[in-house]
This record gives C-alpha cells, structure tokens and sequence, in this order.
C-alpha cells in the first residue's frame, strides 16, 4: 500500500501557529516534489507552498513571509509550519506529492486532507 498521511490540523485562534505533515507510507516509497493546497468551502482550492526534489520552494503571496515548507528525507516527510495564522487561513489542507519506490516507478498521490480553523 502507497499512501500519503496527513496530520498537524486543528483549532487555532489568530496569531497562533500550527505544522502540518505529509509523511509517505510503504516499503522503499519516498516523496520527490510536493505541494500544498488548501480549499474552503465556497473558494477555488489554491496552490500555498510547494518544494521541489532539489529543495526549491514556492509560496501563494498570501503566505508568503507566514508559512514555511521543509522537508526531512531521513523522516520521509514534508511539514508546512505556518505562523501567525489568519482566519483567512482556514481551510482543509491537502497535500499532493510525486512519489517514487526504489525500483524505479513514480506516481502522483494526494492526502486525505486536514482541517485547520482560525478562529478571530
């Protein structure tokens, strides 16, 4: 089984800070590029911040100075720190991440979402 897992969402109030993760599951799995989204409900899902294989990131300039992406390869896993929280902010958080097993394949997965609430 390849799957990305999600976790780190929650209820915070504005100005606090929350981290996400995306860690990839199964033998021999590791995660290449990776992006975060997010939607709320009625809102076109949106590209926040994305990190490449080679380390490159991106940022939506409504995060931009706010939220950071990092990943850790020795842990398998991709975080979103995000700092001073807005209740703009509030969404679900899905990430999407190229992933590729050690024998040479790769595939495009998408977590399970997580909701983060920032309340005013």
């Amino acid at each position: 089984q390849v799957q990305l897992v999600e976790s780190g969402g929650g209820l915070v109030q504005a100005g606090g800070s929350l981290r996400l993760s995306c860690g990839a599951s199964g033998s021999g799995i590791s995660i290449n590029a990776i992006d975060w989204y997010r939607q709320a409900p009625g809102k076109q899902r949106e590209l926040a911040a994305g990190i490449t294989s080679g380390g490159v990131t991106n940022y939506a300039a409504s995060v931009k100075g706010r939220f950071t992406i990092s990943r850790d390869n020795a842990k398998n896993t991709v975080y979103l720190q995000m700092n001073s929280l807005k209740p703009e902010d509030t969404a679900v958080y899905y990430c999407a991440a190229e992933v590729s097993h050690r024998t040479g394949w790769t595939r495009n997965l998408w977590g399970q979402g997580t909701q983060v609430t920032v309340s005013s």
